[in-house]
């Protein structure tokens, strides 16, 4: 049985406005007939986070109009286009209160991680201190986990586009990485190109 003491909750960031997309949300892009975020709570629940945060963004209205959410926490991030680390913060602030001991930090455009990954990454959480990351043939990335104790940190390092990439390098002794290379591909919808994987 989960705990607040060992409970982890699931950080979605859903906020871009998919620039090199022609501006297309990355939130709704479809993907086997749903927009994409849907998917991605999916995975985060089914991966075992009962506690699911959406950080939305650009089209944010459409988005809440357009997409079932039912059941998450929603926040806008009035900020979202400073890049990623802006929504990595208003994620981490919104569980302030919320006493679960980690957030695990799951991104939109990434439908190739799904629950198992998730689920990999979150059962390797041990307390409030656990720093954890799946690994990709020897390459850390998502998913995150972050230990409360590290959400002051994680958020102050968080600028721009970096998210807390230079937080975990600063800390890369201290990141317990969970090889997921066999149940997740960690391929990002950036591009025209890259809509190719979605069905």
């Amino acid at each position: 049985m989960t705990t607040r003491k060992t409970e982890v909750a699931g950080v979605l960031l859903a906020a871009g406005g998919g620039r090199r997309l022609g501006g297309r949300p990355k939130a709704l892009l479809e993907h086997r007939g749903r927009p994409l975020v849907e998917h991605a709570v999916r995975a985060l629940r089914e991966g075992g986070c009962s506690r699911v945060h959406v950080v939305l963004g650009a089209a944010c209205e459409t988005v809440r109009e357009q997409a079932d959410l039912t059941g998450c926490v929603v926040i806008d991030n009035t900020d979202w286009a400073s890049g990623m680390g802006s929504s990595l913060r208003a994620g981490l602030d919104s569980l302030s209160a919320t006493g679960v001991a980690a957030a695990l930090v799951t991104l939109v455009d990434q439908p190739g991680i799904g629950a198992e990954a998730i689920a990999r990454v979150r059962a390797a959480c041990v307390s409030s201190s656990s720093l954890v990351s799946a690994e990709y043939d020897g390459e850390r990335a998502h998913p995150v986990l972050f230990g409360a104790r590290h959400w002051a940190g994680a958020a102050a390092a968080a600028t721009g586009d970096q998210g807390a990439r230079s937080y975990l390098k600063e800390h890369a002794g201290h990141v317990l990485r969970v090889p997921c290379a066999d149940v997740a591909a960690a391929y990002d919808i950036d591009t025209t190109a890259d809509l190719a994987h979605l069905e």
